[in-house]
């Protein structure tokens, strides 16, 4: 089953691949999801998504650190 927009973009804001939401916005593009700007276009969704984005860098940032 597909993933919706939504699902996919907190699933790659999660994964800390994507710098900002920007990137993660043409990720999805590229993997099809055509309207994924509309659907990332509210404030809270936004702002959700790069709290996310940057925790999850935060978080491969330590894991770099670690190593």
């Amino acid at each position: 089953m597909t993933k919706s927009v939504l699902e996919r973009a907190f699933e790659l804001a999660r994964s800390g691949s994507c710098r900002s939401v920007a990137e993660l916005e043409l990720r999805l593009k590229r993997e099809g999801y055509e309207a994924a700007a509309s659907h990332l276009r509210g404030q809270s969704i936004r702002k959700q998504l790069r709290a996310m984005v940057s925790d999850a860098r935060s978080e491969r940032q330590r894991v770099v650190e670690d190593q």
